[in-house]
């Protein structure tokens, strides 16, 4: 079962571990959700989310604090007889003595957040929502290119690398070469991202590998985007015929959720960079409500009904 390592979330939320001598290596969690155990705590724990991280804030904190120590070691035994990944104590709070024996003995590890838990139920639930997303990998090269998520298609060869590499020097982000990762976070959200071993790495032919942080700046790359447009590039093709107004749009999809695309043949001599800073700007306007096709198309139009009526 797919499930991200209790280790790893605790050190990405940078949370204490109160209960070091329990190991966490085993420990997964396999669903984006969160529960706050108010009503276990009060003894009902029919329908109990045990999968889930469990969060103690404030309230339940103080709930907890009123109770008498009889009533604790009867809540305490019967919610850590569940196999729940972890406690998590949020904006500092911090558990009594009969909790820490219990989970001792249970071997439930037991954490503590210095946010508040509103702010850390949030975090935790979009960093869970991505990291256990479907997800696939495929071969292209992702940039950021003036906010846009710009995916890169193509043949091996045919100057993916290249073409973000310039993009690179003027002044857009690299998110990964050669294979992306792509999750689905919403049915209309596709984030992408580098494996761990190539991140922020270029191959480029006759060159080798080059570390584009190293050489541009941490300014130069990024960890994640969004997938917004894909371009697609192709060998130049004499007996196809190319979209010249782009009227219709094109749609690739991944995971079930469209994304737009363009297909561009490629001959000597064109700037691929230059194409595709025009290409998401050209999106970005498509989405502020202005498309130049049907502008174009508007004004043939317009000049074709003022003719009619001059020769009239």
């Amino acid at each position: 079962m797919k499930g991200v390592a209790l280790q790893q979330m605790a050190e990405k939320m940078s949370l204490k571990n109160l209960t070091p001598d329990i190991p966490m290596d085993h420990k997964k969690i396999t669903t984006p959700d969160v529960n706050r155990p108010a009503l276990q705590l009060a003894g009902y724990f029919e329908h109990f989310a045990a999968d889930r991280v469990q969060i103690i804030g404030y309230v339940e904190s103080t709930y907890l604090s009123d109770m008498s120590s009889e009533k604790k070691e009867q809540v305490y035994t019967q919610l850590l007889s569940y196999d729940i990944p972890c406690i998590v104590f949020s904006s500092d709070l911090k558990p009594d003595e009969q909790l820490m024996r219990i989970a001792g003995e249970r071997q439930i590890p037991v954490l503590q957040s210095h946010k508040s838990t509103s702010a850390f139920m949030a975090e935790l639930i979009r960093w869970l929502n991505v990291q256990l997303a479907p997800m696939i990998s495929i071969h292209g090269v992702l940039v950021d290119v003036y906010g846009e998520g710009v995916l890169i298609m193509g043949e091996s060869g045919i100057g993916k690398s290249e073409a973000a590499l310039e993009l690179v020097k003027r002044g857009h982000r690299l998110v990964t070469d050669d294979v992306v990762e792509i999750r689905k976070v919403s049915d209309e959200t596709l984030i992408g991202s580098a494996p761990d071993i190539t991140r922020h790495f270029i191959e480029l032919r006759g060159i080798g590998i080059v570390d584009i942080q190293t050489l541009f700046g941490f300014a130069s790359v990024r960890e994640t985007q969004s997938i917004d447009l894909v371009i697609k590039l192709e060998d130049w093709d004499r007996d196809r015929e190319y979209d010249r107004l782009g009227l219709e749009e094109e749609y690739t999809e991944f995971l079930g959720n469209k994304v737009a695309c363009h297909s561009i043949p490629i001959r000597p001599g064109r700037n691929l960079a230059i194409i595709c800073e025009s290409a998401a700007v050209n999106y970005r306007q498509k989405k502020m409500g202005y498309n130049a096709a049907q502008e174009l198309y508007k004004r043939v139009q317009e000049n074709l009904l003022k003719r009619c009526e001059e020769e009239e």
